[in-house]
């Protein structure tokens, strides 16, 4: 479990979290959700440590990771996998090379044992015999899931993606979500998804924080996000008690329509 105790983060006069308490739960989907600018990205880089916060607390399982020292933080890291936006792959390094390369790097593992854990994990996420393939002749979705078959290939405890569904169409998104909260309860991971995708939000959201101008305004899971109206199945949408949730909920044309004719249904 990671927690967040009383974080701030501001970059001269200009404050951009503020007091920002949340726990990220193991074993779970555990998303960040917000507008564009909202503190985002800036919450989760200094939970991994590329932004030092101004003040407060960040507790991997009891360990304040704020106050560790450079080598204490470094150890740190090899507890964490990545994913990034644009999946950064090595173009010059085949599928097999790219989801190899951290065990190359930082494992104590013998050649045969990478190739191993390495196959194991490209095994997984459904990419048996792409092995030899370069990123420029495999598609977004495949490039995504060599993605988080290299971050996941140290065994790590916390895994940290951002915008894990940027540039997917909507079917290929959905087989990343299932992907990711698959592997987050096989290995009983601490997953956190930094992402402004509602159908993440109603598929994987088990754990939802949301945040507006810095601040964490609500959190709660996919079914609290969007509240039900009490004459209506629990599948249904509805509104959100929090309007700047709901507001963030309901931003696309497709979702305004689909309240609206709920509210319509239920008159």
């Amino acid at each position: 479990m990671i927690e967040v105790k009383n974080l701030y983060k501001s970059f001269g006069n200009k404050e951009v979290l503020h007091d920002i308490n949340t726990k990220f739960e193991d074993g779970k989907t555990n998303l960040i959700i917000g507008q564009s600018g909202a503190g985002k990205t800036v919450l989760v880089q200094c939970l991994v440590g590329l932004l030092e916060p101004t003040r407060g607390e960040v507790l991997y399982d009891g360990r304040n990771f704020v106050m560790m020292s450079k080598k204490e933080k470094i150890l740190m890291r090899r507890e964490m996998g990545m994913i990034f936006q644009g999946s950064a792959l090595f173009d010059s390094l085949t599928v097999f090379e790219n989801v190899r390369f951290p065990l190359d790097m930082f494992s104590d593992m013998t050649p045969k044992e990478r190739d191993r854990q390495a196959q194991k994990c490209i095994d997984r996420v459904n990419l048996t015999g792409a092995e030899n393939k370069y990123p420029g002749e495999i598609s977004g979705g495949m490039q995504k899931r060599v993605a988080i078959a290299r971050a996941v290939v140290m065994n790590p405890k916390y895994l940290f993606c951002d915008e894990p569904n940027s540039g997917l169409d909507p079917k290929t998104s959905l087989v990343i979500d299932e992907l990711l909260s698959d592997i987050t309860r096989e290995f009983n991971i601490t997953t956190i998804i930094n992402t402004h995708d509602m159908n993440s939000v109603m598929g994987i959201g088990e754990n939802i924080v949301f945040i507006a101008d810095g601040r964490a305004e609500w959190q709660g899971n996919k079914e609290s996000a969007v509240p039900v109206h009490p004459l209506r199945e629990p599948s249904a949408l509805w509104s959100a008690n929090n309007k700047k949730l709901n507001d963030l909920v309901f931003a696309s044309d497709l979702f305004k329509k689909v309240k609206e004719v709920e509210n319509e249904e239920v008159k």
